[in-house]
């Protein structure tokens, strides 16, 4: 038996049980399955709220009432979703988190959209910490960068623990996986990467918009050929004298500086 008689999965041998394990404990499973795994009912409201909807929804009995919640803080319409139910050990068994969550989704992997060669644009050069390359996204979708482009090498971006970390970012942005440097030429904003070796001063730099930032390798920063192709390498101030800052610290502060320089407080353009 792979269920009770009321539907709940309680084998681990059950095909869904399986399908969904690869999906949590392989970073890139969800290129193989086309499904993304949601964790959370935070994760779910976000991707509601984008006006997105799940292939199904998986939960534990005792969350029913939080899925009835949230589904109507949705006003989810159309046909009624696949509800997959799984006993609370099964689903445990599934979280990443201290404290497991007792809802969570199936979400079909979108098709990569067309690169914009116009727009506000974050690249992501070979990040391998996916703590690191979620907040990154938190900060662009935050900061009016609409694009992000993730170099070859770089994590997989729908990854659980990027989602995790990205909290609802990836819903609202333009995701590229796989991109090569020959793409990445033809963009047609100016480049603007970070060293902690050379450059202006970030504080000090008159930035363009839109542009396209790029941030490298947690180790290794951004590779020499990109540096050699920036319209702009800047650093940043570090008066406490520490060798180098967190490239998700780095980049939250450098989408700032661009955003504080043509936005207004509404969120709309200033006049330049």
């Amino acid at each position: 038996m792979t269920a009770t008689d009321d539907g709940v999965i309680v084998s681990r041998d059950n095909p869904r049980f399986k399908r969904l394990r690869r999906l949590v404990q392989e970073a890139a499973a969800y290129r193989r399955d086309g499904a993304v795994w949601i964790e959370g009912d935070h994760l779910l409201r976000a991707l509601l709220q984008q006006g997105l909807r799940p292939q199904a929804v998986v939960l534990t009995p005792q969350a029913e009432p939080l899925w009835r919640q949230v589904r109507a803080e949705a006003g989810l319409g159309g046909p009624p979703l696949p509800v997959w139910r799984l006993s609370p050990t099964l689903m445990a068994e599934l979280s990443q988190l201290a404290s497991p969550a007792a809802l969570a989704a199936l979400w079909a992997l979108p098709p990569a959209p067309p690169m914009l060669p116009e727009v506000a644009t974050v690249v992501l050069d070979r990040l391998q910490d996916p703590g690191n390359v979620g907040s990154i996204l938190r900060s662009a979708a935050a900061l009016g960068f609409g694009q992000v482009l993730a170099l070859q090498g770089t994590a997989a971006l729908w990854a659980p623990k990027v989602l995790r970390a990205g909290m609802g970012a990836h819903f609202a942005l333009r995701l590229l996986e796989g991109v090569t440097l020959p793409m990445l030429r033809t963009l047609r904003v100016p480049l603007l990467a970070t060293s902690a070796h050379q450059g202006q001063w970030l504080h000090r730099s008159t930035l363009p918009w839109p542009c396209a930032w790029v941030f490298g390798h947690e180790g290794q920063g951004v590779r020499a050929e990109l540096l050699a192709h920036a319209a702009q390498t800047v650093r940043i101030i570090q008066p406490g004298g520490q060798e180098s800052l967190n490239v998700a610290a780095a980049a939250a502060i450098c989408l700032h500086a661009s955003a504080s320089a043509v936005f207004d407080p509404a969120g709309s353009v200033a006049p330049q």
